[in-house]
């Protein structure tokens, strides 16, 4: 095996004879190709460079261009996104304040139709005692027949006539009370129908429709004194167990004693009905109420 010149043998390397042999034919090549690569520089003139300076300006000026235009449009998109929010806040603010005002109108219209009710409660209440009154005295007057003046004294009678004296008005009957009554718990005077019905148990205690009066008393007081109603409707289970009412106000206690949340105690008032009153309206009313309470 051959060795290499001077450098080879300076490094203290032995290159194989087939290395030479393959090294060989490549070499020009190489020289080729160093050639090149020095000419290239050489071959792009200065307008050509210049050109190419000019276009890559260019490509900067319109990117930029470019960039400036999307950074408009999105700001104002973001004025836009804000000036909508701006009117949605604006826009609940006015609902809200225009909620706060119509809800104070209907509470001022709801006070100003209670009163109108309550007063014209108490002028058909008196409207129905006039009329009782009059229908009274009417009736008086058509079974005495009219009254005829006393004939004028003959001369020299001194015989003296007793002066003639108004009939006291008569009160006005039970049912014209109940119902005068009736009617303002219907048209909401709920005030006036209860005093009706108070002065009607003061009236006629024993009357068949004492029952009735006690149970639209405790129906007057449902909402505003659930308590009061509790004790009316018990008078009227206790008073007069054998009355339609009585199934009715048991009934009526256990729903009240539901809107209270206080279970057990309407299931007792429930199971009562059905006890004690099997054959009554309420019955179906009550068995489902009963369902519903189940635990």
């Amino acid at each position: 095996m051959r060795t290499l010149g001077k450098g080879a043998r300076a490094e203290g390397r032995k290159v194989p004879a087939w290395d030479r042999s393959f090294l060989a034919p490549l070499r020009p090549c190489a020289l080729a190709a160093a050639a090149v690569l020095a000419i290239l520089p050489a071959c792009a003139t200065k307008g050509q460079v210049r050109l190419l300076e000019g276009e890559l300006r260019s490509m900067r000026i319109e990117t930029a261009r470019r960039d400036s235009v999307r950074a408009a449009a999105l700001a104002d998109m973001v004025r836009l996104q804000q000036r909508i929010l701006d009117s949605l806040v604006a826009g609940r603010e006015a609902l809200r304040n225009l909620e706060v005002r119509i809800q104070a109108d209907v509470t001022d219209i709801q006070r100003q139709l209670l009163q109108v009710q309550e007063l014209t409660g108490q002028s058909q209440r008196r409207l129905s005692e006039l009329k009782g009154q009059l229908d009274v005295r009417s009736e008086q007057s058509q079974a005495a027949g009219v009254a005829v003046p006393p004939p004028p004294a003959a001369p020299g009678d001194t015989t003296t006539r007793a002066p003639m004296t108004p009939a006291p008005a008569p009160s006005p009957s039970a049912d014209q009370m109940y119902q005068g009554a009736r009617q303002q718990l219907n048209r909401g005077a709920v005030g006036t129908a209860r005093r009706g019905f108070q002065e009607f148990l003061r009236v006629y205690p024993a009357h068949e429709l004492a029952p009735d009066a006690l149970y639209y008393i405790g129906e007057s007081f449902a909402v505003e004194n659930p308590d009061s109603a509790v004790a009316y409707w018990t008078r009227v289970v206790a008073e007069h167990p054998k009355a339609t009412k009585a199934s009715t106000s048991l009934y009526k206690m256990g729903r009240l004693e539901e809107t209270r949340n206080n279970r057990a105690a309407a299931r007792s008032y429930y199971d009562r009905l059905l006890r004690e009153y099997p054959r009554s309206e309420d019955v179906d009313l009550a068995r489902d109420r009963l369902r519903d309470l189940r635990p």
